[in-house]
């Protein structure tokens, strides 16, 4: 068939050998006409590489992002120094898909790994990630609520979030903003509102000599710094694999 104009032969051949084992039925034929409506590919593939994992997104998460992959392995390398063989609590924050806590999951045997959301809808996601990727589910807690809200109390060794942080007032492309979820994506006037809810609650949910990792928007950094060191919190910033400031270190 021939393809829209806005339809790359690479997305398109993914789609047909992925789904349809390369034989050109109907449903592929929608898909192609999905695809040139601008909806992204990790939908109409239904999951998206993520550090050697098939995280899936059947209920239409925000996207896993190569940049949020990046830090997430830099993460990992860390943690991997810093525990070695013991164990440690490990909370996934604003989860998602379960992306950063899945592959956490993976790579360190020892992690006691728990996933935080506000959606309801994305439990089963995640959920189905642990599963289909063979992950020890046995060390895996799914929480819904706000923030800390579901988990009390507790306190975890290792806190990771990739929160909403984009101004509501910020033109996003059209691929974004007429499929991904809005609420994973805006945060306030100046996208700052979630991060502050964050950085104020964390004290009271890391253990002593903890840390969190908090991904951020490059045109905030200087601001979300701020916040995290007026909660008496010391601050690192790392910078992505495109060289912008993409995480907040807070300890």
């Amino acid at each position: 068939m021939t393809l829209p104009e806005n339809v790359s032969a690479k997305d398109a051949n993914w789609i047909l050998h992925d789904k349809y084992n390369d034989i050109p039925t109907n449903e592929y034929k929608k898909d192609i006409e999905r695809l040139a409506k601008d909806e992204p590919l990790s939908y109409i593939i239904g999951w998206v590489p993520f550090l050697g994992l098939r995280i899936y997104l059947e209920s239409r998460p925000l996207i896993p992002r190569n940049e949020t992959e990046w830090w997430t392995e830099e993460m990992i390398k860390i943690l991997q120094k810093r525990y070695g063989t013991r164990k440690f609590t490990f909370l996934d924050l604003c989860s998602g898909s379960g992306a950063i806590g899945c592959a956490v999951l993976s790579k360190i045997p020892n992690a006691i790994v728990s996933f935080g959301e506000i959606n309801p809808v994305h439990k089963k996601t995640i959920l189905t990630n642990i599963i289909k990727n063979k992950l020890d589910m046995s060390r895996a807690n799914v929480k819904i609520g706000n923030l800390f809200a579901p988990f009390g109390k507790t306190r975890f060794d290792v806190i990771a979030t990739n929160p909403p942080y984009i101004p509501d007032t910020r033109d996003l492309p059209f691929s974004v903003t007429e499929y991904e979820p809005q609420e994973a994506l805006y945060a306030g006037k100046d996208g700052l509102d979630i991060i502050r809810s964050i950085a104020t609650q964390l004290s009271d949910h890391i253990k002593q000599g903890g840390i969190s990792w908090t991904e951020i928007d490059t045109l905030h950094v200087n601001t979300a710094t701020t916040i995290f060191q007026k909660n008496a919190l010391h601050t690192k910033v790392l910078k992505d694999l495109y060289g912008r400031p993409r995480v907040i270190m807070a300890y």
